[in-house]
């Protein structure tokens, strides 16, 4: 059985939308995860997470996003022949970029739920974070590896929906706080 992790940057408030700021990004504080915080060690995750992907995830919109800046940077280099997933219902085909490793559409939750089931290693979700939360209702996500900002955003997407549910225990694996304020979280979804 394969691994869902997702990984993000979030608000101390809960908001994942726009951190860089690049294309598609369009919140009023888009970019915030470079802005007005010195650069420490805190990064070291991405690189960390990067020995254990097998595989990338995405919703459409990002993929889309990702799509047009990814596979010609340098900083991104190590994820450019990696397997990705696109879930989208609408993303057709031919629309998939060319040049950045082999790409699959998965049209539903059920897709994802059959993925997970197949062999090989952890499937990380880059953004997406309206896929984050369908995945997340769905029980699929088993991992979030998060870098919590020292920023009250107020408004914006935000990983986790509001629907009732039952409560969905986490397991802390890891944490680590850093000198310019932001918290790096590593959960295990309890089953």
């Amino acid at each position: 059985m394969r691994k869902l992790v997702y990984t993000g940057f979030m608000s101390l408030d809960g908001v994942v939308d726009s951190p860089g700021g690049g294309p598609g990004e369009e919140h009023r504080s888009g970019g915030w995860v470079f802005k007005d915080l010195e650069f420490v060690e805190a990064w070291s995750l991405k690189g960390e997470e990067l020995a254990d992907t097998t595989a990338l995830m995405f919703g459409r919109r990002s993929y889309e996003a990702f799509a047009s800046v990814w596979p010609g940077s340098q900083d991104h280099a190590d994820y450019r022949d990696l397997p990705k997933y696109v879930v989208s219902s609408t993303l057709s085909e031919d629309a998939l970029a060319d040049g950045w490793g082999p790409t699959t559409v998965l049209r539903s939750t059920g897709d994802v739920a059959a993925l997970k089931e197949g062999e090989g290693g952890a499937v990380f979700i880059h953004g997406s974070a309206e896929l984050a939360r369908r995945l997340s209702d769905a029980g699929l996500i088993d991992q979030y590896n998060l870098l919590m900002f020292p920023v009250l955003l107020g408004a914006g997407k935000s990983l986790f929906g509001r629907a009732d549910r039952d409560k969905q225990m986490l397991a802390l694996r890891e944490s680590e706080t850093y000198s310019n304020g932001i918290v790096k979280l590593v959960y295990d979804v309890r089953r």
